[in-house]
């Protein structure tokens, strides 16, 4: 059996897939808020400058430039951490105060790029980038208060970092979680083929276990497993036929022989009408006895399902019991009907005849005369029952779910017209109208009982 990788399984190709998806939505996802938070603590550092130059502006309308100058110097030697620079010059552009270069005295807003003079504490960086704003004083001095821009650097750079860092773990982990998922489902996979394997080497009885991935698979599952049932018990039809007809036709064929060859023997007197009539007859009831198979097979295959529709039962049941009376009456026996009127429900009119029609044959050929059929119609809570009950002899208990097989026949109905198969033909017409089929002791006697589906229920299926 071919061997499969898990790094070539459709789980491992599907993880992979989601895990592009999740990188890429992880890549955008941190993108945007290394945008967001950029332009934040842009507009705060910002905001943090243009409040210093108003606090310097107001101060020196109220102080005069020598106070201004203090506060200038004052601001510039105090420690903080994110430490503001300043410049100071008069309207000749002469260096007042501050640590930025002079040549940065310009209004409006500007970035500014001076070179670190303390690499150690900055990361080694050999140069520092500013935000600037230069505005005009009251007595004409141009005031430039900056601002560091480094820690914002670092925070976009932190931020990409760990974009392409949460991108490269959510791969991985997709990766590793695919490569164990493909190896699970591929390990799981591997059973479901084995016995596959053994399905197509002739092991109909082997049925394919459940994946347990998810309900989708395993009621696929279930499905399958269904499917093979049916194909054993078709196959299993298949050779039970083989076999009926090899041992229970043996009997009448051999008989057929016997008659054409005592007439054969026979041949130089004239071969009689009646002879010809009894071989013919033979041959009729052996062809009765393939028609009945063929049909058995048929409705165990589902034949027939599209021609189940809505049908008067009442009026098919009627009609029987009407056809049946003399042919009871003629034979000594008493029959007898209740039938509930409008009764309708889902069949294959002329398969359902044939089912009824046989019980009622069966009850009157197997019971002696002066015996009581009857035939009952009536819904039910269940669904709708159609009985046909005697009191003859009945069937022993032990013998009862035998006599559903083909050719199955007791010891004391050998000597009766029939081949066995009118029982077996009933019961393949219960199922393909998804009905059930009972015996039941009518002390004495039997009792068959077929029980349909309402109207209302789904059509049935082929069990």
């Amino acid at each position: 059996m071919r061997r499969f990788s898990p790094l070539r399984s459709g789980a491992f190709r599907f993880a992979l897939m989601l895990a592009g998806i999740f990188a890429i939505g992880a890549a955008a996802l941190l993108l945007m808020v290394e945008q967001s938070v950029s332009r934040y603590a842009g507009e705060v550092a910002n905001d943090a400058i243009v409040a210093e130059v108003a606090i310097l502006r107001d101060e020196s309308r109220a102080s005069g430039m020598a106070d201004t100058i203090r506060s200038v110097v004052r601001r510039e030697n105090a420690a903080r951490e994110h430490q503001l620079r300043y410049l100071l010059v008069d309207r000749r552009g002469g260096y007042l105060a501050g640590s930025l270069p002079a040549s940065v005295a310009q209004l409006g807003w500007q970035t500014i790029t001076l070179p670190n003079h303390d690499p150690d504490n900055d990361d080694g960086a050999q140069a520092m980038s500013l935000t600037a704003l230069g505005a005009r004083l009251p007595d004409g001095a141009t005031l430039v208060v900056a601002s560091d821009t480094s820690d914002l650097d670092e925070l976009r750079w932190g931020l990409g970092l760990s974009s392409a860092l949460f991108g490269l773990i959510i791969t991985a982990l997709a990766l590793v979680g695919g490569f164990v998922v493909g190896r699970i489902f591929l390990r799981r996979l591997d059973r479901v083929n084995r016995s596959v394997e053994r399905i197509m080497q002739g092991s109909f009885a082997e049925r394919l276990p459940t994946i347990g991935m998810s309900p989708e698979f395993d009621h696929l599952s279930v499905n399958l497993n269904r499917m093979l049932g049916r194909i054993e018990a078709l196959m299993a039809g298949m050779r039970q036929v083989s076999t009926d007809i090899a041992h229970d036709l043996r009997t009448p064929l051999t008989r057929l022989r016997q008659r054409l060859e005592a007439m054969k023997e026979g041949a130089s007197e004239a071969i009689s009408e009646r002879q010809v009539e009894a071989a013919l007859a033979q041959v009729d009831d052996i062809l009765g006895v393939f028609s009945a198979l063929l049909r058995i097979s048929a409705l165990e295959a589902g034949a027939g399902l599209h021609r189940i529709v809505d049908v008067d039962l009442s009026r098919l049941v009627e009609r029987l019991v009407d056809a049946y009376r003399p042919v009871v009456e003629d034979a000594g026996q008493m029959l007898s009907a209740a039938i509930e009127p409008g009764v309708v429900g889902r069949a294959d009119p002329e398969m359902l005849t044939q089912a009824v029609t046989n019980l009622i044959e069966n009850a009157i050929v197997h019971t002696p005369p002066g015996s009581h059929v009857s035939v009952v119609l009536e819904r039910r809570p269940a669904g709708i029952r159609i009985t046909v009950a005697d009191d003859g002899p009945g069937v022993p208990a032990n013998e009862r779910e035998r006599i559903f097989e083909r050719f199955y026949r007791l010891d004391r109905s050998r000597g009766t017209p029939g081949a066995g198969l009118g029982l077996a033909l009933t019961e393949a017409v219960a199922t393909i109208h998804g009905a059930t089929i009972s015996l039941i002791d009518n002390g004495p006697g039997l009792q068959v009982e077929l029980l349909l589906p309402d109207a209302g229920s789904a059509t049935p299926t082929a069990h």
